[in-house]
């Protein structure tokens, strides 16, 4: 397969991802506890999730069953690749700026 560099790059920066979800969901609900947080979604249709939750790791469930799908495919389209890769980057940023603008 033509694109096995890209698949494992893509897991490695899911699992990561799916660590630092793990940290900002439970900071989520220490936020909720304290009456912050009063949002219905993270991500917007525009930034690509269908899913739509106040937790990050619904989003990383989304694209863990994408990159499932994608490793499925003989062939995959390049821009079914260049969503999922900006999707995995949108989880990855924000994940970043939640960290640092909660400390």
């Amino acid at each position: 397969m033509p694109y096995t560099q890209v698949i494992q790059q893509l897991k490695e920066s899911l699992q990561t991802g799916y660590r630092q979800a793990i940290d900002a969901d439970k900071r989520l609900d220490e936020l909720r506890q304290a009456g912050h947080g009063k949002f219905v979604a993270i991500f917007t249709e525009e930034q690509g999730f269908t899913q739509k939750s106040n937790r990050f790791l619904p989003y990383v469930q989304e694209l863990a069953n994408e990159l499932e799908e994608l490793q499925g495919l003989s062939h995959i389209p390049p821009e079914m690749l260049e969503a999922h890769v900006k999707k995995i980057g949108a989880l990855l940023q924000t994940l970043h700026l939640f960290k640092q603008n909660t400390k």
